[in-house]
């Protein structure tokens, strides 16, 4: 009798396990909902995220090599987060990702078309860029999105920055990138002289969910566009998260700014979002 139990009890767990979703390597399954952390600027809005998964590391220059054949880094080395990229660079690196791996490419880019919602006078670009609804591959994560992972989702403690109240906990920012830990004023020859620079991924502690680097390290591209109320703002393709040369309020997780799309600096890289 005893052995039927086990076996019975074996049979159920390898069923439940066959019907859970496995998230790909390196990747955090996400469960959705409304917005639990109070710091975020969703905070009490309506409406819910779906479940996804979501890189549990910054792309690093090693995967972007090895599907680009390139690396555009300032500060090479394999699990160094891969910079120097535009918003166009990883749309491009998320198809051929996916196609690489047997999944459909979630965007549609038209490079011979310019993009007529993109009136950025900076962005010489302006590639048609559109999604594939229903589409399997990866793509880059709506500001959201971005922001509800980063906050901890389902099981967030409100934290300011992704995973604590202690920004040195969890971010490399302009105070501790470098030789020495820095003090007073942010000055960009102090930042050279200190050899402030990207940090390898996953050696800050991770927030609640398992995911590293998500305040500091490098700003991460979105899909989306940034809002503004201001006629003479520029539009750009909004990155979040703060980065080694930045401030430290940049890093807080609710933070957002924007660049355009065909901006690129040695801070500026981008994490993986995938549906189930």
């Amino acid at each position: 009798m005893r052995k039927l139990i086990i076996l019975f009890s074996t049979t159920i767990f390898a069923v439940v396990s066959s019907c859970s979703p496995k998230a790909p390597d390196n990747f955090i399954l996400v469960k959705g909902g409304a917005f639990v952390n109070s710091k975020s600027r969703y905070y009490g809005r309506t409406g819910t995220i779906p479940d996804f998964y979501i890189g549990k590391y910054e792309v690093t220059q090693k995967e972007w090599t090895g599907i680009m054949g390139s690396n555009p880094s300032k500060f090479k080395g394999d699990n160094l987060p891969v910079e120097t990229v535009s918003w166009y660079d990883c749309v491009e690196y998320c198809n051929k990702r996916s196609i690489k791996e047997g999944l459909k490419p979630y965007y549609s880019i038209g490079k011979n078309k310019k993009d007529p919602n993109n009136t950025s006078n900076t962005d010489d670009i302006k590639w048609t860029v559109t999604i594939n609804a229903g589409a399997n591959g990866y793509r880059l994560p709506t500001d959201a999105e971005w922001e509800y992972a980063a906050g901890g989702g389902q099981v967030s403690k409100s934290y300011t920055y992704s995973g604590s109240n202690n920004i040195d906990d969890v971010a490399w920012y302009w105070k501790n990138s470098g030789d020495k830990y820095l003090t007073g004023s942010w000055s960009w020859p102090m930042l050279v002289k200190n050899n402030n620079r990207t940090k390898a991924v996953g050696t800050k502690k991770p927030n609640e969910l398992g995911l590293y680097d998500m305040s500091g390290s490098v700003r991460e591209w979105c899909w989306d566009w940034h809002e503004s109320n201001k006629t003479d703002d520029q539009q750009g393709r909004i990155w979040k998260g703060g980065g080694w040369i930045g401030a430290d309020f940049c890093c807080e997780s609710s933070f957002q700014a924007s660049y355009e799309a065909s901006g690129k600096g040695p801070d500026q890289g981008f994490r993986l979002w995938r549906g189930l």
